[in-house]
Formats: C-alpha cells, structure tokens, sequence
C-alpha cells in the first residue's frame, strides 16, 4: 500500500505543474488547463486524507471532491464560454492582446 507521502507528493507535483502552466501560459485555454491542474491536485489530497484519516468510513472527504469536481465543471463551462465569447470579439485567445476591459 501507499503511504500519505506518495500522494501528497504527486498532489503537490500536479499542483506546481498546474501553477506554473497558469502563470506562464498566454493562451486562456492552456490557463484554464492549468487552473484544471490544480482543482485536480486539491481534490487528490481531499481523497488521501480522507483515505489514510481517522474515519474514512464516514465518506466526508469523498463528499468534498465531488462536490469540488462540481464546481471545477461549472467553472470549466463558463470559462470556456467566456474564452469563446472573448474569440469571436477579439479574434484571439492571448491573454496580452485582449486589453479590452482595461479602464
């Protein structure tokens, strides 16, 4: 069996991973992609702690990662629809050019 650690390593390298695409990536699709990354590593840790907890047959840490990927699917369809909304406006998805909300 898997000890904690392992899990909390691969969380913590999915989130750098994650960190470092929606920082350093200029396309809106790619950030959305890295802030993904990121949900996906939060949840993983939700799951292992749950798992290797005191209860773990009290199903609280699975109840918050599913209700987590609930929300990362809502964030994924209205980023997505913005990002398309921004496309058809701007004719790009680089997040440098679209300074059209700038005051």
């Amino acid at each position: 069996m898997t000890p904690l650690s392992g899990y909390l390593l691969v969380a913590a390298l999915l989130f750098a991973i994650g960190l470092a695409g929606a920082l350093t990536r200029r396309n809106a699709i790619l950030v959305l992609i890295g802030i993904e990354l990121m949900l996906n590593a939060a949840n993983l840790n939700l799951i292992a702690f749950w798992r290797y907890g005191p209860h773990p047959e009290a199903l609280t840490g699975m109840m918050f990662a599913i209700f987590s990927i609930a929300v990362a699917a809502a964030e994924a369809a209205v980023g997505l629809g913005l990002v398309i909304q921004i496309h058809r406006h701007a004719q790009t998805t680089d997040l440098d050019a679209i300074n059209r909300m700038k005051g």
